[in-house]
């Protein structure tokens, strides 16, 4: 049989003709310097990349805020993070407490039950993170071996504001600590060391405004310790740490680097070091203030409280009679601007992270969704949320 080739087809007649401002829960815009750093590829096991491992581990240190020198890149996306951090620490026999927030919280239940590791979830009361208290509760009657914690969990906007004292108490029984900061680091304070988190884990694609597929995992030096010296067999090859380093840390081959991947996180972490964490934290604050207030003005109500709001995530309360898909549908075709649905929730979420927390960005989201729900009979009080929004930028 004769196989005949498609025709040849461009990827700009794929692309749309005006480019679609991310706005959702990522991935992100990219800076410049990222999108071209990204085009880029050099030997994975020359001198060249050997100084840009170097150069990324020296500048997440400063991101992550860690002396650790064990920081791995991993070809994977922020999952991938996740699976190298609870297939290090689980295995048959050993026992994790999984504070379950949402969607991505119980990603990390859902991977230590196919390790064989016995699971045990706790669940927030209301729209609220996890209570120290609840946590406390079940360890002085369970033993556990490992805590799973997201900073904030993106699928509804919960920020955990309890995550250093929650990690401090399992410290004191004994329990290594495992943080999800997929859609927090380098939005909000994160110092790994100060903490004393074990393992810290995070995506290219948000917070960072490098690129999909490139994601970062830090161990601390007792914890890589730990798991160098276990003698369960580890259950993937690709994401075993011990295998890592041999590229990470002694610049020997592993696989095939992601070598566009790499670059593109160098720059993205290099901006960040360059705008330095205190500025880059004041950035993210003010903006999505600025976005939460003006979206009140216009009638809108926030799906979480402002107590435990998670601000490189904002979770926005549907309107009466609006499908979620139809609505992002119509803001894609007629203003060029993406946000996000979620899970099984009747709400929208506008992402604030790196290169979206952008005011020029916020308006653009004001006036979009202000056109798009009028197509649903609903209509907005745009004219108070730019006056709002005009305040905050004049202020910031």
């Amino acid at each position: 049989m004769k196989y005949l080739a498609p025709d040849s087809q461009d990827l700009s007649t794929l692309l749309p003709e005006i480019p679609v401002l991310l706005m959702g829960s990522g991935p992100v815009p990219v800076p410049h310097e990222v999108a071209k750093a990204n085009t880029i590829v050099i030997s994975h096991l020359g001198d060249t990349m050997k100084k840009v491992v170097s150069r990324v581990q020296l500048m997440a240190q400063y991101v992550f805020q860690t002396k650790t020198s064990k920081i791995f890149g991993i070809s994977g996306p922020s999952s991938a993070g996740m699976e190298m951090a609870v297939s290090s620490l689980l295995w048959p026999g050993r026992k994790v407490l999984v504070l379950n927030l949402g969607t991505f919280s119980a990603r990390f239940a859902e991977m230590a039950r196919s390790l064989g590791a016995e699971v045990q979830e706790i669940f927030p009361k209301g729209m609220a993170p996890i209570y120290v208290d609840q946590v406390k509760d079940i360890l002085e009657k369970e033993s556990f071996d490992v805590l799973t914690i997201v900073q904030g969990e993106t699928s509804c906007g919960v920020k955990n504001i309890y995550l250093q004292d929650i990690v401090a108490l399992a410290k004191n029984f004994g329990l290594l600590t495992i943080v999800d900061a997929v859609c927090t680091l380098s939005t909000m304070p994160l110092p790994m060391d100060e903490w004393g988190i074990d393992i810290v884990f995070v995506g290219g694609q948000k917070g960072l405004s490098a690129v999909p597929g490139i994601s970062l995992i830090a161990f601390s030096e007792s914890t890589f310790d730990f798991v160098s010296a276990r003698t369960q067999p580890m259950p993937h090859w690709c994401l075993d740490p011990r295998r890592a380093y041999k590229f990470w840390g002694l610049g020997e081959y592993h696989y095939t680097a992601p070598v566009t991947g790499i670059l593109a996180i160098h720059e993205g972490l290099r901006l960040i070091c360059e705008e330095t964490l205190e500025a880059r934290f004041e950035r993210h604050l003010k903006c999505s203030t600025t976005l939460q207030r003006s979206l009140e003005a216009m009638g809108f109500s926030l799906f979480t409280p402002e107590e435990f709001r998670l601000n490189s995530v904002v979770a926005i309360n549907n309107l009466p009679n609006v499908k979620t898909k139809e609505l992002i549908s119509l803001l894609i075709k007629e203003c060029h601007l993406e946000i996000s649905g979620a899970f099984g929730l009747d709400i929208i979420r506008v992402g604030q992270m790196g290169e979206q927390c952008r005011y020029e960005n916020i308006q653009r989201v004001l006036l979009g969704l202000a056109h798009g729900y009028s197509k649903f009979g609903h209509h907005l009080d745009l004219e108070s949320g730019l006056q709002v929004f005009n305040k905050f930028r004049s202020e910031g």
